[in-house]
């Protein structure tokens, strides 16, 4: 029996993303999610609005502002067997909800799901850097961990959620995903492949920094992975 999915999707300001999210995330699943949640993460702008226009779509506000808590409440509110996240200026691409369809149906000691991001507004030759990182350091990485998850392109069995008591709303955002891979894995497997890839937004990787980004990513990846917590404690939105 193949489970029901639910996509959430948090939004912090979002106002000039959230609709093409949307968009192509209804387009491209051909009615395959169960429900889909847009979380508004106390946004000041018209985020709830704009994705409030869309037929299907629970718009839920959080006011707790932060990442982590975006994802908790979606958590709670969820009424599908699998949770899954895209970010809110991510561009999803056709067969992505069959996979964690298929996926979640075949394996059912499969805990979580994902894969690596594919920015589409970036130069080539950054897109071919950030390749180059998936390949020599990310996937050497999961198979030695065995276990990887990129916040803005995953999903989750919900009794898995309930095991790990939902998302540690203690994080602000370093490491949170690593977090969620890290407890996941104790309940089952927890899956990275490469072709299980997601459009998104480079506005954040160009903004701070290349380099920055990815120093970042891998100092707080190996801190939550063998300290079990984030190096970094603080976050900048950027939009």
């Amino acid at each position: 029996m193949e489970p029901k999915i639910t996509l959430a999707i948090p939004a912090y300001n979002e106002e000039n993303y959230i609709g093409t999210c949307l968009d192509y995330a209804i387009k491209n699943s051909d009615g395959g999610f169960f429900e889909i949640l847009v979380i508004d993460n106390a946004s000041t702008d018209k985020t709830a609005e704009v994705a409030g226009k869309f037929p299907g779509v629970r718009v839920v506000r959080e006011e707790k502002k932060g990442l982590t808590r975006a994802r908790q409440r979606a958590f709670e509110e969820m009424r599908g067997d699998v949770l899954a996240f895209v970010d809110s200026d991510t561009r999803m691409p056709k067969g992505w909800c069959a996979t964690v369809r298929s996926e979640f149906s075949k394996d059912p000691k499969l805990a979580a799901l994902s894969g690596p991001y594919i920015y589409y507004d970036i130069t080539k030759f950054q897109q071919f850097l950030v390749r180059l990182y998936w390949i020599f350091l990310g996937v050497p990485v999961y198979f030695v961990l065995h276990y990887m998850v990129v916040g803005g392109n995953f999903a989750i069995r919900k009794t898995v959620l309930e095991k790990m008591h939902g998302f540690d709303t203690t994080i602000e955002f370093y490491g949170e995903d690593t977090n969620i891979a890290r407890r996941a894995h104790e309940f089952g497997k927890v899956k990275f492949n490469l072709k299980f890839s997601m459009y998104t937004s480079g506005r954040r990787l160009v903004g701070q920094g290349l380099m920055k980004t990815s120093l970042l990513y891998i100092a707080n990846y190996i801190s939550e992975a063998f300290f079990h917590k984030p190096t970094t404690k603080e976050y900048t939105d950027i939009r």
